[in-house]
C-alpha cells in the first residue's frame, strides 16, 4: 500500500528533514487540494501528520484534519503528539481510520496498552522512530526524535503484542526527508521477527526502484512524501509498482 504523506504546519503542507522544525520546506497552502490530487491519481489512503500538534498539544489542527478526511474521500491515518485518549477519540470522530501513536508509547507504555484495549487495535498504529546504534541495533527515539531512549526496537514491540498490536509504522530517522533510499534490511528483519504485525516503512524513498526494493521485504505499506513533492516520480507510477 502506498501512503502519500501530508505534513501540516500552520495549515500548510510542509516536509521536515530528520524532524527538525528549522529544516522545513513548504509545498503549498491548500492541503485539501493536495489530498484531492492524490485521490484523483488513484490513492486510497492518506498519511497525515499534525506537526503543530506534535510540538504543542494546544495547537492541534483537528478541524483541518477533519476537513481533509471528509473532503478528500480517502481513508486516513493521522497523528502528531498524541498524548491522551480524548485526542484519539477526536481524530476517529473527525473521520480518521487509524491514529498514529509515537513517543507516548515509550514514555507511558501502560497508557498505550489501555488504548489498544479500549479501541479496536485496527484503529491504532504504533510509530517507533529509530536510529541504529554503533552495533547496528535499531533503538527507539522520542520527543520529536530529539531524545534517544536506548530501548531496542525488538523489545519495544514485543511489549505490545500481548495487548493486540496489529499495525506499526517504523521510520529510520537517519533517512527521513533525505531521499537516500529506505532501510530495506530493517523492514525485512522486522517482517521476519514479527509476522503478526502489518509493518509500514517510512524514510528515504527517492525512486521507483526504492519502492520495488521494498516489496521483497514483506512490508505491508510505505509512506511516500518528499519524493512526490520533489517530482522524483508521480503517484500513478508509484501505485503501478
Amino acid at each position: 500500500m502506498i501512503y502519500p504523506a501530508i505534513d501540516l504546519r500552520g495549515g500548510r503542507v510542509v516536509r521536515l528533514t530528520e524532524g527538525k522544525f528549522d529544516q522545513e520546506k513548504s509545498y503549498g497552502d491548500d492541503p485539501l487540494a493536495v489530498a484531492k490530487e492524490f485521490a484523483a491519481a488513484g490513492a486510497t489512503w492518506l498519511h497525515v501528520v499534525d506537526l503543530d500538534g506534535a510540538k504543542d498539544p494546544t495547537k492541534r489542527q483537528t478541524p483541518l484534519v477533519e476537513k481533509i478526511a471528509r473532503g478528500s474521500g480517502l481513508r486516513m491515518q493521522t497523528g502528531g503528539g498524541i498524548r491522551e485518549e480524548a485526542q484519539i477519540a477526536a481524530l476517529l470522530a473527525a473521520g480518521a481510520q487509524r491514529v498514529i501513536v509515537g513517543s507516548v508509547a515509550v514514555k507511558q507504555p501502560a497508557l498505550v496498552h489501555d488504548w489498544l484495549r479500549t479501541f479496536d487495535p485496527e484503529k491504532i498504529i504504533l510509530s517507533p522512530d529509530v536510529r541504529l546504534d554503533a552495533a547496528g541495533v535499531p533503538r527507539v527515539a522520542a520527543a520529536g526524535w530529539q531524545e534517544s531512549t536506548g530501548v531496542a526496537l525488538d523489545d519495544f514491540l514485543n511489549g505490545f503484542l500481548a495487548s493486540g498490536l496489529k499495525h506499526i509504522l517504523c521510520t529510520d530517522i537517519s533517512r527521513d526527508g533525505k531521499l537516500t533510499g529506505p532501510n530495506t534490511a530493517l523492514y525485512a528483519s522486522l517482517v521476519q521477527k514479527f509476522p503478526s504485525l502489518q509493518i509500514q516503512a517510512s524514510g528515504g524513498v527517492s525512486s521507483l526502484d526504492d519502492l520495488r526494493g521494498l516489496k521483497p521485504t514483506g512490508s505491508s505499506g510505505v509512506i511516500v512524501g518528499r519524493a512526490l513533492y520533489e517530482k522524483k516520480f508521480n503517484l500513478q507510477q508509484a501505485l503501478a509498482c
